[in-house]
């Protein structure tokens, strides 16, 4: 405001030491129609500086920047808590893996208990107080025990997805037998396929954990 004013003061001093306009009448006085039209001519042709326009710019700037500012913050708080939400996710995961690595087969192992009392049950059958009279039906016991106890391996092995293979007749596959040697095709074995087997293979889920030990029958030589 003060600025305002010191410049309409210096605007008047400078139309009164103007003077009269001279025209051929003679002179206007200094607030006739012609010099307030001239005046205000002059006046609309040369406004004060806009004081406001910077200040009112500036405000702006701030408040833009103030708001960027907030934003910002804002921004690295919820990055600061998805990383730590990521490490916890990745503490938590790791604990479930080597959980899983120590107490995978915990299941597995609580049937195999069950297989391991009939063992023992078994076992107990050769007592050293046996008498000789007894043997047949100790001998009988024991069948029915490792009979048991056969049955029982199968269903826990069912049950974990463990599976026997049984190669005999299938062609040759190195991925899932071991060769141990080849054997004469015999009347209807077909050459290139098992045709005995040393010892057994296994699958957990279709994916071989042990191959089976097999002979294959190659096509014998014909003698002149």
């Amino acid at each position: 405001m003060a600025a305002r004013s010191l410049w309409a003061v210096q605007r008047l001093q400078r139309l009164l030491a103007s003077g009269l306009v001279s025209e051929s009448r003679g002179w206007l006085h200094p607030f006739s129609t012609a010099t307030q039209r001239t005046a205000g001519e002059d006046c609309s042709s040369e406004d004060p500086p806009d004081v406001l326009g910077p200040s009112l710019a500036e405000q702006a700037l701030r408040l833009k920047a103030v708001k960027l500012e907030k934003e910002v913050q804002d921004l690295t708080l919820r990055y600061q808590r998805a990383v730590a939400d990521c490490e916890n996710i990745r503490r938590r995961t790791q604990r479930c893996v080597e959980d899983a690595k120590i107490f995978g087969i915990q299941s597995f192992c609580k049937d195999l208990v069950e297989v391991a009392d009939i063992l023992e049950k078994t076992a107990e059958c050769f007592s050293e107080g046996t008498k000789p009279e007894d043997h047949k039906l100790t001998l009988e016991k024991v069948f029915q025990g490792l009979s048991l106890l056969e049955a029982k391996l199968k269903s826990v092995f069912a049950k974990h997805g463990l599976e026997k293979m049984t190669p005999i007749g299938d062609k040759y596959d190195p991925h899932e037998h071991e060769l141990i040697c080849h054997m004469p095709a015999a009347v209807g074995v077909q050459p290139g396929t098992v045709a005995l087997v040393r010892q057994d293979g296994y699958k957990l889920h279709g994916r071989t954990i042990r191959l089976a030990r097999v002979e294959v029958a190659v096509e014998s030589q014909r003698r002149l």
